[in-house]
């Protein structure tokens, strides 16, 4: 056994801005495009996975409405 202290973890990657609000029509978080399931679990999801559902982000942005979205 070796006293090195351990390592913090590294941070994890999220898209989060701290605007949580789900749009009742598409499911997706306004702040930052994430299914709620998605956020529940994103801690416990492997690096490929947050990384493969960050970059489909920029598309969900268009499943809902501009005028919902102009709220923020």
């Amino acid at each position: 056994m070796t006293d090195t202290p351990s390592r913090p973890p590294a941070p994890i990657k999220t898209p989060c801005i701290k605007v949580c609000v789900v749009d009742g029509e598409s499911g997706l978080c306004l702040g930052c495009y994430r299914k709620l399931t998605e956020v529940a679990g994103w801690a416990k999801l492997s690096d490929e996975d947050r990384d493969r559902i960050m970059a489909e982000l920029p598309a969900r942005r268009g499943l809902i409405r501009p005028e919902k979205l102009a709220m923020f």
